[in-house]
């Protein structure tokens, strides 16, 4: 039998406990329903016997203290909500537990912005991991040595695993069910809980959001320019010649100030403009492509792509819904 210990963090998203327990819960259930034996042994494991979230409005009560576990084959790391700086102070005492166990052979999942806790082991140098995409950039300034990975659903590294953001975490129960059962099981428990089994990218829920949580004024100089001239063409020595900086100067503060090149900044900037325009009008794939700036099809489409994981008609068929009129 499995042993699985789900940690109940202070801060933790409830749904997060809640969910992988319920997940696993049922999965014994269809093995018993099939006459197997159930698989796994879940509990919920804490630092006190009970663990307020939500501003006391939940109250979680752990089957285990941390002290109480001798041996555990997988360790759930649920989501954590609110100022992570605060979250991470409040659950340090998590890390060394967490540790201890990996170093006798556990497997350990971060679900979300679990990913904050589990790379403050230190366990995810040089090793790639997945988080919300809208706190990717946070996570690198913190956690510099580990590979990040943009837009992916699931990271497996070597029996540390991740998941993106939000109900992405649904994807790598999923997937560790698949690993510890078989795929009939996997399927079975993705009808029951209604959930796409495959997804593999959180790329067409990204909204870029221009990265200018920075101190150099002259690179927000620009990118003030790009979001309000994006439709125009624009070079990088043109921007280089408007700040008054040499062309390799400015590309390298352009990238440690944002993340991005200048070229991918102002890719992203276009393609976030024809979302909008996607989600909210009725133009076609072409005017959208010609607002933003594109003049051919193929240039615009593998860009979209690129960042979106979608094509531009999959994007537009995905979140344009025709709002029906009540007739009267």
């Amino acid at each position: 039998m499995k042993h699985i210990s789900i940690l109940v963090p202070e801060t933790a998203v409830i749904e997060a406990i809640a969910d992988p327990r319920y997940l696993f819960t049922a999965v014994n259930e269809f093995l018993q329903a099939s006459r197997k034996q159930p698989l796994f042994k879940v509990e919920l494991v804490a630092a006190s016997k009970e663990v307020k979230l939500n501003n006391s409005l939940f109250s979680v009560h752990a089957d285990k203290l941390l002290q109480d576990i001798n041996q555990t084959d997988l360790i759930f790391i649920p989501a954590i909500s609110g100022n992570v700086d605060n979250a991470l102070e409040k659950n340090k005492e998590l890390l060394p537990w967490i540790v201890k166990h990996h170093a006798k052979g556990s497997e350990v999942a971060s679900l979300c912005m679990g990913a904050f806790l589990l790379a403050s082991t230190g366990l995810l140098n040089g090793r790639k991991c997945s988080t919300h995409w809208l706190f990717a950039n946070q996570f690198r300034e913190m956690f510099p040595e580990v590979d990040l990975v943009d837009g992916s659903i699931i990271t497996d590294s070597q029996g540390l695993y991740s998941s993106g953001g939000a109900n992405s975490y649904w994807n790598l129960l999923l997937y560790l069910v698949e690993k510890y059962t078989d795929r009939d099981t996997a399927i079975l428990a993705a009808k029951y809980f209604a959930i796409d089994i495959d997804r593999e990218s959180q790329l067409a829920f990204m909204m870029f959001q221009g990265q200018k949580g920075h101190e150099d004024a002259k690179i927000k100089l620009a990118q003030e320019f790009i979001d309000g001239n994006y439709q125009e063409k624009i070079t990088v020595d043109q921007l280089a010649d408007m700040l008054a900086l040499g062309r390799r100067s400015f590309e390298r503060r352009f990238k440690s100030a944002t993340k991005n090149t200048v070229i991918e900044y102002i890719q992203r900037v276009k393609v976030e403009a024809a979302k909008r325009s996607f989600e909210s009008s009725r133009k076609n794939i072409t005017e959208v492509m010609f607002d933003v700036g594109y003049t051919d099809n193929k240039s615009f489409r593998d860009v979209f792509k690129k960042i979106t994981g979608l094509t531009p008609i999959e994007y537009r068929n995905k979140y344009h819904k025709e709002v029906p009129v009540l007739q009267v």
